[in-house]
């Protein structure tokens, strides 16, 4: 699929957005409406190496994905690349790229994938690309409006699957 683009304009330090987008179980908070059974891959959501893995809900193939921060540039770009699809055989990549510009911040986030068979690309061709770019707009509108407008209850996050914190091993501190 060729690179779909989305920007929007958020009225915030581009540091605390950066922080937020950066959060990997944050993601939920915003962009639940496209991404079901959103779970992280390890304990820590922040950084290179932290990932999600969730069933992007298409209409007409709904797919399993497995995302994975590979460059983290705070507080300016911030690169995802993952496996979609069938033994995940589609690579994909998401790249956020954050601009200061008098007190607001522009963000720009850019989704591309590479088929890795021709009937991948054939279901990509029947009209991905303008689906992606409508819910990374909505996306978008919902990140802003959690920025812009207060929210009076907590926004939701992402877990690891089985994760138990209160039987996890604590190096070094007492239980």
């Amino acid at each position: 699929m060729r690179p779909v683009e989305s920007r929007i304009v958020i009225s915030a330090p581009r540091a605390d957005v950066y922080a937020f987008i950066a959060d990997i179980g944050s993601r939920v908070a915003w962009m639940d409406h496209f991404l079901k059974d959103f779970r992280l891959t390890r304990v820590n959501p922040v950084g290179v190496g932290a990932g999600a893995s969730f069933k992007i809900d298409s209409p007409l193939f709904p797919q399993r994905a497995e995302y994975q921060v590979i460059e983290a540039e705070a507080p300016r770009r911030l690169v995802e690349r993952g496996r979609v699809g069938r033994l995940g055989r589609t690579t994909g990549y998401t790249e956020w790229e954050l601009v200061e510009s008098y007190g607001s911040t522009e963000v720009t986030v850019t989704v591309w994938t590479e088929p890795g068979i021709r009937w991948d690309a054939f279901k990509e061709s029947l009209g991905v690309r303008g689906w992606v770019r409508r819910q990374m707009g909505v996306s978008l509108r919902r990140l802003r409006k959690i920025f812009e407008e207060q929210p009076d209850r907590p926004l939701a996050r992402a877990g690891v699957a089985g994760y138990e914190p209160l039987t996890a091993a604590r190096y070094g501190s007492r239980a």
